[in-house]
């Protein structure tokens, strides 16, 4: 052991509380079992230089305290015995942490930390299985899909071969998934007003066993698209289409609408007006109208291409919109907007990623997605991301919040942290849209979605949490202020994640308000 003073005057105010504590018990002790185990920890304790066995023994002296009120006296250990040890631990630890602080703070903290991440981390398979984990169950799907539709193993692993088996009618549906038959009346009925499609690998991420599996009501429309009565509010965006192809909520932003085209329709798409009934090819004239009005606008910074999915253009088309855009010296950033890669992974191949590498070395790509469950990631997916990232800026998420799908803080959790392992970030969680009455089931209250974002902070990555928007003319955030008021030149804050309340010192208005300051200093 070092030649360490055993001043008392040298612990920190953490560790000098700690000791007051420990030693207001009763300091005799007639449990030889006790003794002896004390005896052991305090030797590890003084012959190792390591901070474990410190920190073990002064854990169990308090835990002594706690539950039977005993001093450490009883084991006959002095103040200045320990006051040796607690500033041995200081000395080999990096950081000079302390014991007091390690053990009265930081392990109580993390203690309380992992009760509350416990319970989801028991629950999250169960509850939101991600496709990795149903991967063997997804494979044997497969095979019965590529058995009823006649694919070959070179059809399935095609974008091509995918779209041209597409599933859209309800006898293909029951065939190739086992569903009720008043289900499968059901949608018969409804997709007479809307349209299914499904890829082949898509439909073979449905579990059937699930009653409201969460693939399925995102693909399969239900009766409610038909009973859900209102007023439909135009298609999004007719509001706000200055030009041809072009949507404009913001004054440096703009989305071409590029395409009306997907490889499945979601029952809960913002644009079911603009997707209609039939797929359609634009001309090139309407691209050069909407590629027209951005470059006669000098403000526009940055551009999404969407549709429908912008990943479903051909290649060609893609290429010709995106050089076309880098052409344009004040567009900066280019966005492109996406289901592909978990609709129909197989479409991302090396002539996409060489495109998006080749646009991306001029101006920064983004790619934007939608991943609403972590049972649309799968081995296939993943690896498409992962190829994705590695030639682009960022690839993002806008998830949408939806009843039965992604409504609890074990589904939002685990979505999260499954597409951020991914090479994904957790971007926006948009609540259900408002406009469109088809979708009334699918939505969820403000507050709800409120609670599930805040239930993170605190116990998963910062980056993994998304920002809660709602859209009404633009992207508004709903994140609950966690800003409780002022005092005392504090500003008063709320913890999300357990409500504690807390000062924050604010700035010093007169220091802030002073221009005079570093290299303009008098």
């Amino acid at each position: 052991m070092p030649d360490i003073s055993t001043n008392p005057d040298s612990l920190d105010i953490f560790t000098k509380d700690f000791f007051d504590t420990l030693f207001k018990g009763n300091d005799t002790c007639d449990n030889t079992d006790l003794k002896s185990q004390i005896d052991a920890l305090k030797q590890a304790a003084l012959d190792q230089e390591l901070t474990t066995p410190i920190i073990a023994l002064f854990s169990k002296l308090k835990t002594l305290q706690e539950t039977k009120k005993l001093s450490p006296e009883a084991f006959g250990l002095s103040a200045s015995d320990l006051t040796a040890l607690a500033l041995k631990h200081e000395t080999i630890d990096e950081h000079n942490v302390s014991v007091g602080g390690r053990v009265c703070k930081a392990l109580p903290i993390v203690k309380e930390a992992i009760s509350r991440v416990d319970e989801y981390l028991s629950v999250k398979t169960e509850q939101a299985p991600s496709g990795f984990e149903l991967w063997d169950t997804i494979l044997e799907t497969q095979d019965k899909i590529k058995s009823y539709l006649k694919m070959t193993d070179q059809d399935w692993n095609s974008y091509s071969g995918q779209i041209s088996h597409c599933i859209d009618t309800v006898e293909d549906l029951s065939k190739v998934i086992d569903l009720p038959e008043k289900v499968i009346q059901e949608v018969a009925h409804v997709t007479q007003n809307y349209r299914m499609r499904l890829t082949p690998y898509y439909a073979s991420l449905i579990q059937a066993a699930a009653a409201n599996d969460p693939v399925l009501l995102q693909s399969v429309p239900t009766g409610e698209m038909v009973d859900n009565v209102g007023i439909e509010i135009p298609p999004v965006a007719a509001d706000h289409s200055p030009a041809r192809l072009i949507d404009q909520f913001y004054p440096r932003v703009v989305t071409i609408k590029a395409t009306n085209m997907c490889a499945m329709y979601c029952t809960h798409c913002l644009r079911l007006a603009h997707i209609g009934k039939k797929d359609r090819i634009y001309t090139e004239q309407a691209y050069e109208e909407a590629l027209d009005y951005i470059r006669e606008n000098d403000r526009i910074r940055d551009i999404l291409i969407t549709g429908g999915d912008a990943f479903v253009l051909p290649n060609k088309i893609l290429k010709k919109i995106l050089t076309a855009l880098d052409e344009i010296d004040h567009v900066k950033m280019k966005r492109l907007g996406t289901r592909i890669p978990v609709t129909a992974p197989q479409r991302v191949d090396n002539e996409l990623l060489d495109i998006l590498a080749q646009s991306n070395d001029r101006k920064p790509v983004r790619v934007v997605t939608q991943i609403n469950t972590a049972q649309e990631m799968t081995p296939l997916s993943g690896d498409a991301f992962k190829r994705i990232s590695k030639n682009v800026f960022a690839v993002l998420n806008q998830a949408v919040l939806l009843k039965g799908i992604n409504d609890t803080k074990v589904k939002m959790w685990k979505l999260c942290e499954t597409i951020q392992e991914n090479y994904v970030r957790p971007y926006y969680l948009f609540n259900c849209s408002y406009r469109n009455p088809q979708f009334t089931h699918f939505r969820v209250p403000v507050e709800k979605g409120r609670d599930i974002i805040e239930s993170m902070y605190g116990n998963i990555s910062g980056d993994a949490i998304p920002r809660y928007i709602a859209t009404a003319g633009g992207k508004i955030p709903l994140h609950r202020s966690n800003v409780e008021g002022a005092a005392n030149g504090d500003i008063i804050l709320k913890k999300p994640w357990n409500g504690e309340v807390v000062h924050y010192p604010d700035a010093d208005q007169d220091i802030y308000a002073n221009e005079k300051f570093a290299f303009m200093k008098p």
